[in-house]
């Protein structure tokens, strides 16, 4: 493939750059996005900057941006980043060229507070969305026409995608990438970042954020190894807590005081990470999928990942198997 049409064809995602952006919003999609290789060492993406003005004030350092609001227009991909103050207004002509990015069919995506941004442009009436968890409540009652989701870590609506805090707009950026470009790219976007495969997730409208392992403290983590270790075989809440050296009553305090959640449910997330793994990367069935991550059943599996993960085994494989490499 020459240089020429492959530069034409290269997915180009631009980074909206507001007065008071918060520098670290900015800087995770860009260098997300710019890192991103493809089979051959070559760049999946063109990423630009842009501004509505030449400068941009980021509090302690001012952005000059190469691009002004008509690098948007030819954009794939927009990314809007959060600001320091996610109620200030934003100007009229910002909005007006995210609404006609919008009506052309752009992709876009905001991080953190972003989402604020496009709420005020009208993108995500009537659609579900997440933002920060700090700013959930705020967001619900400025916009009553926003489906606010506080307990996810991103939402895909299709077009129009949101994500919770910084962390999170990581996250968000490797699932558009696995979309573009499949697993293989996206997880080895996530590991030169030093990112977990297992956040990941699977489509992002369906990925419940998980609670903190171990918010207090580590004292869990060998047990939570080894359940994730141990996740084929078939272990009983009197198994984990004889593991763990605890009554189980004990384990179920320590356990939901430290992750938020109980034993069983947690094995039971771990075996669905697992099985969105195989579904990606291997042929197997789904009755064998769910024999290697230590579901009793094809039928309890189906029901198990189907409510964690929102859709089907099947459907999950199909929209995270075959993208075009």
């Amino acid at each position: 493939m020459t240089a020429v049409p492959y530069v034409a064809a290269m997915h180009t995602v631009a980074i909206l750059a507001l007065d008071d952006v918060i520098p670290s919003d900015l800087a995770m999609p860009l260098d997300v996005f710019n890192r991103t290789r493809l089979p051959g060492e070559r760049p999946g993406y063109r990423v630009r900057v842009c501004a509505a003005e030449p400068e941009v004030d980021a509090r302690t350092f001012t952005l000059r941006a190469h691009h002004d609001l008509s690098g948007l227009v030819d954009a794939d991909t927009i990314v809007v980043p959060g600001t320091h103050d996610p109620t200030a207004p934003v100007p009229e002509k910002t909005l007006a060229a995210l609404r006609e990015a919008a009506a052309a069919g752009t992709r876009i995506a905001s991080i953190c507070v972003g989402t604020f941004v496009l709420a005020q442009a009208g993108l995500l009436d009537g659609l579900r969305a997440t933002t920060h968890w700090f700013a959930t409540d705020h967001l619900a009652a400025a916009y009553p026409d926003i489906d606010v989701d506080p307990d996810v870590l991103y939402v895909d609506n299709g077009q129009i995608l949101t994500s919770a805090g910084a962390a999170a707009g990581m996250d968000l950026s490797l699932h558009m990438i696995r979309r573009d470009y499949g697993s293989a790219v996206a997880a080895d976007a996530a590991r030169l970042s030093v990112m977990p495969l297992e956040r990941e997730g699977g489509q992002a409208q369906f990925i419940v954020n998980q609670p903190p392992a171990h918010p207090r403290g580590r004292e869990l983590e060998p047990l939570l190894r080894w359940l994730e270790e141990n996740a084929a075989r078939e272990l009983t809440l009197d198994d984990i807590a004889g593991h763990a050296g605890l009554s189980s009553r004990t384990l179920l305090r320590r356990f939901r005081e430290q992750t938020g959640t109980t034993p069983l449910q947690w094995l039971h997330r771990a075996r669905v990470r697992q099985a969105q793994h195989l579904l990606e990367t291997t042929e197997h069935p789904v009755e064998r999928v769910a024999a290697q991550v230590g579901f009793g059943s094809p039928t309890a599996f189906r029901d198990r990942f189907k409510r964690i993960a929102g859709v089907s085994p099947q459907a999950y494989r199909r929209a995270f198997r075959g993208a075009p490499r």
